[in-house]
């Protein structure tokens, strides 16, 4: 074969040979969303009052709250005051507004405080994860007594943690619900800012976080 005739031959695996090594490199991995929630701000939602408060933690600080209820009302208070801030006012449903729908329904109703999420809280639980009886019935009841709802986003249970350097923070497991369906839409652990010492201030922290997965400030 003629030299020159054999070069051109060779250079297209010349060429191949040099671009070979980037196939065999890993993918970049996937950045996780800043906001897995966002989706739903144009949605009318539900949002159910805290529905756990963990009492035994390695820091002693639930030992520090002398009224578990009226805690766990704040964290409601500051979370609904982060998210109104956020432009939710009048699109979505907070716990004052489920309790008077239901006092409007009588036969009707469902105590938002008092929904059967218990089975919620296992870390087996994931997106796609059906939900039963008697926590189905209760969404599907809260829906029905307000216009153009079917999703319910509830704070299932707030705990505290302690760090390897000794300082602690809250963690709170957040669920959104399909009320139609009957189903786990999304489910994770928000996480406050550490701290070496407790405060009510945590609770303001833990609340603006949990809204920084649906809006920006």
């Amino acid at each position: 074969m003629h030299p020159t005739l054999r070069l051109l031959c060779t250079l297209p695996l010349v060429f191949a040979a040099c671009r070979a090594p980037a196939t065999t490199e890993d993918p970049a991995p996937l950045a996780s969303p800043v906001r897995p929630l966002s989706a739903i701000l144009g949605q009318r939602v539900l949002v159910a009052p805290l529905n756990h408060l963990r009492e035994v933690d390695a820091l002693g600080w639930t030992q520090q709250i002398p009224r578990s209820r009226e805690f766990m009302r704040a964290f409601d208070d500051a979370f609904e005051a982060e998210l109104v801030a956020r432009g939710l006012k009048g699109r979505w449903v907070f716990a004052d507004a489920l309790v008077q729908a239901g006092r409007g329904s009588p036969s009707y109703a469902v105590d938002p405080y008092a929904l059967a999420a218990t089975p919620l809280r296992g870390e087996q639980v994931v997106a796609d994860t059906r939900i039963g009886d008697p926590l189905a019935t209760q969404l599907r009841t809260m829906i029905a007594l307000q216009e153009a709802a079917r999703l319910v986003l509830i704070p299932l249970e707030l705990r505290f943690d302690k760090l390897a350097d000794g300082r602690g923070l809250a963690l709170l497991r957040l669920a959104v619900v399909d009320a139609r369906l009957g189903e786990v839409r999304w489910i994770g652990d928000v996480r406050s800012a550490p701290t070496s010492t407790f405060s009510r201030e945590i609770l303001t922290n833990l609340a603006a976080h949990s809204a920084d997965l649906i809006a920006a400030p």
